[in-house]
């Protein structure tokens, strides 16, 4: 199964590449406009309210509405649910970042100079100040930095995050999608039982999070709950401060689906002895 991560930078040329690409692989373009419907479900908000959260521009209201670890919880469980269907290109929403672990998961980047971009803009919106094009790109690049801050999501824009970089200055869309292809088609990106194993991993992992979230697990110290999954696999460690904590904590990770086994080495920690 095919699974492309791609950012969205405005004015790149990505988008055409993006769709050029899930087109001709027969993928499942995933529009922000899916993700989003989804997780407002799940927060019971407005898909307005999500939307103008992960653009990286909420109003004061979607601030004191919106919790940013949930919606940032809910967004990687959403993106590891499309991840493990497969035959699927996901833009933006981090998921370079998320899925960076998981070896069949192909990170492209397709960038280009702001005055090309500019250039872009101005051509498709048809402008006639540079100025104003300038300052929209500006705007929505420091828009999706909020929002990748909002939600803990590392440097997308390092190098090293991504196995593929295009310059849509010089490189023709056509040529792009070709050099795409080649490597989504490759056997470095091919899907392995091993490569399966740790996307579905972590997919557990973030369902038992977001669950005992949900439940509000108010026993749960500062120095958090870890929860590492290895092939289905769950050792639950960090601190809490009373017995019924710690026991949530287990009981949650044995309901989840996939899960095979529990381990748990939680501390618990009376709160007039904690940090």
């Amino acid at each position: 199964m095919t699974v492309i991560a791609m950012p969205r930078e405005m004015g790149t040329l990505g988008k055409d590449v993006a769709f050029a690409v899930a087109e001709q692989l027969g993928l499942e373009a995933v529009h922000h406009e899916l993700v989003e419907r989804d997780i407002a479900e799940r927060m019971q908000v407005g898909q307005s309210d999500v939307h103008q959260f992960l653009e990286g521009t909420p109003t004061l209201w979607n601030r004191w509405k919106i919790d940013a670890n949930k919606i940032s919880q809910y967004t990687a469980e959403e993106m590891l649910e499309l991840a493990e269907k497969g035959n699927v290109l996901i833009r933006g929403w981090g998921a370079v970042s998320l899925l960076r672990r998981v070896p069949h998961v192909l990170r492209i980047r397709v960038c280009a100079p702001m005055e090309f971009r500019v250039k872009v803009l101005m051509d498709r919106l048809g402008l006639e100040s540079d100025d104003i094009a300038r300052r929209e790109i500006t705007r929505n690049d420091k828009a999706h930095l909020r929002s990748a801050q909002n939600r803990n999501v590392s440097n997308w824009t390092n190098s090293t995050n991504f196995d593929l970089i295009l310059n849509t200055e010089r490189i023709p869309i056509a040529d792009c999608v070709e050099q795409v292809k080649k490597l989504a088609e490759s056997q470095a990106f091919a899907e392995t039982a091993e490569s399966k194993s740790i996307l579905t991993d972590l997919l557990i992992e973030t369902r038992i999070k977001n669950q005992l979230s949900l439940d509000g697990n108010s026993g749960v110290l500062s120095n958090g709950l870890e929860v590492l999954v290895t092939k289905g696999e769950v050792v639950l460690s960090g601190f809490v401060s009373n017995k019924a904590a710690a026991e949530k904590a287990y009981h949650t990770a044995s309901a989840t689906g996939g899960v095979k086994r529990v381990e748990s080495n939680v501390t618990v920690i009376p709160s007039s002895y904690g940090p």
